[in-house]
């Protein structure tokens, strides 16, 4: 398509965002990542997980809930319609990087992959309905979103920073050492799906939903187990930067990871010896997401990749705003010196 009949080419030539709307809009598809999950969850814990009983319609013959169906049928609906609320935020957000000035690829490229991430998930939720709930498809549903929410995450990260090829800032088995803790992490929350899909949470009271054939309190063992490797990783790599001197940027975001690791294991001792209530569920959920989240920032800051290019202006204002936007950046190189 030739630009100038690209509508985001069109969008680009009259609209300029600035670099903090970019990063703005980049934290909202974090935002609203988490938002789905915690909602979709919510679906779960009130039994509202056929609320609406076909897909993509609600019932057969309505798109939308009917008065019969009751509070569940509105839980469901509405969390189907935050789908499209995601959408049009992961829109702004593509649209944005996409007109800001120099054009960054990798940007517009993570928005797009948000994009098609929501939209296969979308179909995985239909797909969750139609099969009745079925509890390896649940999961799916769950990692699904945690995809996205890595990808939103990345973007946002990527937004602050430039595109020069990233620069090591401790050694390699340290950052090696981060690669173990990103994937005993990984398989915390995958544990947390099984541990989801043998418990009593089953989504929908009214229906005999298939459980996965395992004991959860075993299960739970093993969740625990994980647990317990990411907290020494964790202090394994605290220990490590502080040993090697690494700049302070880093070792405040390990730091960080170590209290919500406390309060999310906080809330699941709390869950387990009170026969999980729903509520608690929920805020476990939502500590899943702030923990991966928490992770994905100690990664992402053990290397630099510069400060984000912007077009000169004869006022100054891009400039200054970009100074302002990058002295996490620079201390970290600083230090680092």
């Amino acid at each position: 398509m030739p630009n100038s009949m690209n509508p985001l080419q069109l969008i680009a030539d009259r609209w300029q965002p600035s670099a903090r709307f970019v990063q703005r809009a980049a934290f909202a598809c974090v935002v609203m990542a988490v938002i789905i999950v915690v909602t979709g969850g919510a679906v779960r814990l009130t039994q509202s997980g056929l609320g609406c009983p076909t897909w993509p319609t609600c019932t057969e013959d309505s798109l939308t809930p009917t008065p019969e169906m009751g509070i569940n049928g509105v839980i469901e609906f509405t969390n189907r319609m935050l789908t499209y609320v995601l959408c049009a935020v992961v829109g702004v957000a593509i649209i944005a990087a996409r007109a800001r000035a120099p054009r960054r690829r990798s940007l517009t490229k993570l928005g797009w992959a948000q994009f098609w991430i929501v939209a296969g998930n979308g179909i995985i939720g239909g797909i969750t309905v139609l099969t009745g709930l079925n509890p390896y498809i649940v999961a799916a549903h769950f990692l699904s979103a945690t995809t996205l929410l890595t990808v939103a995450v990345i973007m946002w990260l990527r937004s602050r920073e430039g595109d020069d090829e990233p620069r090591d800032l401790v050694a390699r088995p340290v950052r090696q050492l981060t690669w173990v803790l990103v994937v005993a992490t990984a398989l915390l929350i995958v544990a947390g799906t099984v541990v989801t899909g043998s418990g009593q949470h089953a989504g929908d009271a009214k229906k005999d939903v298939h459980r996965i054939p395992l004991d959860w309190r075993e299960v739970t063992q093993l969740h625990v187990d994980f647990v317990y490797i990411v907290i020494g990783l964790t202090v394994a790599l605290w220990f490590a930067l502080r040993a090697l001197k690494a700049p302070e940027a880093p070792r405040r975001r390990v730091v960080e990871l170590f209290v919500v690791i406390m309060l999310q294991g906080a809330i699941g001792y709390v869950q387990y010896f009170n026969d999980s209530p729903a509520l608690v569920v929920g805020f476990h959920m939502l500590g899943s997401c702030l923990m991966w989240i928490a992770v994905l920032r100690v990664f992402l800051s053990l290397r630099e990749r510069g400060e984000a290019a912007v077009l000169p202006s004869p006022s100054g204002e891009h400039s200054g705003e970009h100074e302002a936007l990058q002295p996490a950046s620079r201390a970290a190189s600083a230090s680092s010196r």
